[in-house]
């Protein structure tokens, strides 16, 4: 229940109690003594109030149960007071009316109102065990809320080192053979770099920037290779605006360039957003030899941040086998 949704519950209850117990009385049964249902109400409304936002948020406990008792004699006490304030001293002296007897022990009104007082206690405390379930939740979505973002941002800086990382390791290899590649290599690189710079700090980005950074990645890994041409790459984008979060896609390529065999094999990639519905395909070969300690950290990382950013709206299927390593990813882009 919203905060708002609350308000709109008071107005209704209060709506509904003077209507039994102010205006039916005196339109409808015609009582004469009307200036005591509206004391009541105004006895009431006070007690209700006070309760809410005095006795019940500083004693009520489901723990402690005298903490409770005394937050019940408390309230009924403020209505108490309150009701004999005004219809036993206040009203015969400004008016001679009077609700009880003239001489009525103060003992037997205290305890003969905690009947009448129980039930705006009640209702009171009711309510108030709303307001604070409602307070509660809303603690709870911002907490997660501030943790997802916490942990996005932990997961987006992972990226960035481990990227240099890959990018820097063939940049090395080239330079250390003397290739004439190694410079158009580092200007790649920078390209790369000031587009991760700029839009890893961005919660999103627009699809055919991402499509750029594979593009990037994929120009500078050609540099190293020998048959360049047996990377293949089908791109059918027909919405290059929709929003994507950063670094989705990039950290699969980067795994298949880094694990990928291609001394006489490539890798096929295709893209496509039919429907705003993004289609990544990826299939490489993998090397002979196993797995360095450090692989998977991008893509552990590409799972966990489509789990917290597109919970429901995207399918990943991983296939590996001995010699191929296959992404299937489908995120749903639409409204994003």
């Amino acid at each position: 229940m919203k905060a708002n949704k609350l308000i709109y519950l008071h107005i209704f209850f209060w709506g509904i109690y003077a209507i039994g117990s102010v205006l039916i009385p005196y339109f409808v049964f015609h009582t004469e003594r009307i200036i005591l249902n509206i004391t009541f109400f105004l006895t009431s409304f006070i007690c209700f109030y006070v309760n809410y936002f005095l006795v019940a948020p500083n004693f009520f406990d489901a723990s402690k149960w005298y903490k409770s008792v005394i937050a019940f004699l408390l309230s009924a006490s403020c209505f108490v007071l309150v009701r004999y304030s005004v219809e036993e001293i206040l009203l015969p002296a400004t008016v001679g009316l009077r609700n009880y007897r003239e001489g009525t022990n103060f003992g037997f009104y205290f305890f003969d109102n905690i009947f009448y007082s129980s039930t705006t206690i009640f209702i009171s405390t009711t309510f108030w065990f709303f307001k604070y379930f409602v307070d509660v939740e809303k603690e709870k979505a911002e907490l997660i809320e501030a943790r997802k973002t916490a942990e996005l941002q932990a997961l987006k800086t992972q990226i960035n080192p481990h990227f240099i990382f890959n990018s820097l390791n063939n940049i090395y290899s080239l330079v250390y053979q003397k290739s004439d590649k190694a410079l158009p290599a580092l200007e790649e690189l920078s390209q790369l770099l000031r587009y991760s710079t700029k839009d890893l700090e961005k919660d999103v980005i627009t699809l055919d920037k991402e499509i750029g950074y594979i593009d990037s990645l994929t120009a500078l890994e050609k540099l190293r290779l020998k048959q360049p041409e047996l990377l293949t790459v089908e791109k059918n984008i027909n919405h290059p605006k929709l929003n994507i979060s950063p670094m989705i896609l990039v950290p699969f390529v980067e795994n298949a360039f880094k694990h990928g065999d291609f001394r006489e094999k490539g890798f096929d990639m295709k893209l496509s957003d039919d429907n705003q519905i993004l289609h990544f395909y990826l299939l490489n070969f993998k090397k002979d030899r196993m797995k360095d300690s450090t692989s998977g950290i991008g893509i552990d990382n590409v799972k966990k941040r489509l789990e917290i950013l597109y919970p429901k709206k995207y399918e990943l299927n991983i296939n590996e086998s001995e010699t191929e390593f296959i992404v299937n990813l489908k995120i749903d882009l639409r409204n994003g």
